[in-house]
């Protein structure tokens, strides 16, 4: 073995050895800078949870912007995964019928924008290429079908419901949460499953608005009654409430709406500054309706968004406060079109001109949710944001049950219940 393979393998160990607990399961990533808004969701919901169900009619929908703007061949291919996002052990002509890799097809050049880039999508999965099995799945979309060159990853599912979850979200009974925390209390009932040791071999996550980065893992039961799970321990399963996400709102760049403070054009592109945030921890809670953390791609003045759509470069502005100067603490602008990364890219930095923290983000067209987050810069698992947490918040839950029998080779997702914490369809609300 040649020493470039061993340090390649050295390197590999290292990365994986480094894995934050959230970084080992939000394993999307985008590789090449050229490529932005990397969308996957279930199909006709930008705000969906990709999810595919064995052997049905529902599909996914994937798109993706080229900012080089000319025409590449993009080639796409699932991996099973297990519990973990670790590559499960596999062929993958176990789990895939058809074609190992797919070349995307669906492209368009942008017109009416500024901005030039190639708009790429396609609906998933394509006929000649299916998912056999279910569990947790890792798209790779890479150049000219070499799968050393990839451009970016995203994590979807692949369900076979197997069993049926009810769920509720209550106040925890925590005098210390019970005014800032949610908890899911839920059931399910495996009787399909015929399953030797359920408690053994059933495993279950709940995504808080569709983070992987905070997801709560190992959920076990607390009380096994027949063929029915009960998952009611009182430590367990338990959330932040925050509070209603901040919003950005760029469907269109001639209006200044509320969060912006100005509008710079130039001759081929434009800035916009958003007026400055503060932390609003200390602030009353107020209900209003968002998108939890996600954004939608959308635009007034276009007949089709996903091509006709222009970008801009966005200032954000944090005010400072005596808990972002602490010492060993970093700020972060997080969204779902961070991907929820807390790296350099999405680092507050302070501006001792303006006396502010301060950074930038290109983005599309649309309707954004972003809030900050403080990060211990010993600890990533160790933060929080600057919204506050409030039991009444509005958030969607989702829980996934997994099953793998003594038997099995890979982790079954045979499970998932969606459940928002208001029921009462709120208006506005002090």
């Amino acid at each position: 073995m040649n020493l470039g393979k061993i340090f390649l393998i050295c390197l590999v160990i290292i990365l994986v050895c480094g894995l934050s607990a959230s970084d080992a399961q939000n394993v999307q990533r985008v590789y090449q800078p050229n490529i932005q808004t990397v969308q996957l969701y279930e199909y006709g919901n930008q705000q969906g949870l990709p999810i595919y169900t064995l052997n049905s009619d529902n599909k996914m929908f994937l798109s993706f912007d080229d900012m080089d703007g000319n025409y590449k061949n993009y080639y796409y291919s699932f991996v099973l995964c297990d519990y973990n996002w670790q590559p499960a052990n596999l062929s993958e002509f176990d789990y895939i019928k058809g074609f190992i890799q797919n070349r995307i097809t669906t492209y368009r050049y942008s017109n009416i924008a500024y901005t030039k880039y190639t708009h790429y999508q396609v609906s998933l999965p394509e006929s000649n290429s299916m998912p056999t099995k279910s569990g947790n799945y890792l798209l790779k979309v890479f150049l000219d079908g070499d799968t050393s060159k990839l451009v970016f990853t995203k994590q979807f599912l692949v369900l076979e419901q197997r069993t049926i979850i009810n769920a509720l979200v209550v106040q925890p009974l925590s005098s210390m949460l019970y005014n800032t925390h949610q908890k899911l209390r839920f059931n399910a009932n495996v009787k399909e499953l015929n399953a030797f040791s359920p408690a053994q071999e059933i495993k279950t996550v709940i995504l808080q608005n569709n983070r992987w980065d905070n997801a709560k893992r190992d959920i076990v039961p607390g009380f096994v009654r027949g063929n029915i799970l009960e998952f009611n321990n009182e430590n367990t399963a338990v959330f932040p409430g925050g509070r209603e996400w901040r919003w950005l709102d760029l469907r269109s760049f001639r209006m200044e709406n509320d969060p912006i403070d100005k509008i710079v054009y130039n001759q081929n592109e434009s800035n916009i500054y958003l007026k400055t945030d503060v932390d609003r921890h200390n602030q009353r809670y107020a209900y209003y309706t968002d998108y939890n953390g996600s954004y939608n791609i959308d635009t007034y003045e276009s007949i089709n968004p996903f091509w006709q759509s222009d970008y801009t470069t966005v200032h954000f502005s944090l005010e400072p406060t005596e808990n972002l100067f602490l010492k060993g603490v970093e700020v972060y602008l997080a969204g779902q079109f961070t991907n929820f990364e807390l790296n350099e890219k999405w680092k507050m930095n302070f501006n001792p001109n303006s006396g502010k923290f301060e950074t930038s983000a290109f983005l599309k067209q649309g309707y954004y949710n972003y809030t900050y987050i403080i990060v211990d810069r010993n600890d990533e698992n160790n933060n929080t944001d600057l919204e506050g947490d409030h039991w009444e918040t509005e958030n969607t839950y989702t829980i996934l049950m997994y099953y793998k029998s003594f038997s099995d080779r890979n982790d079954r997702l045979i499970g998932a219940c969606k459940i928002n914490s208001r029921t009462d369809k709120p208006g506005y609300s002090f």
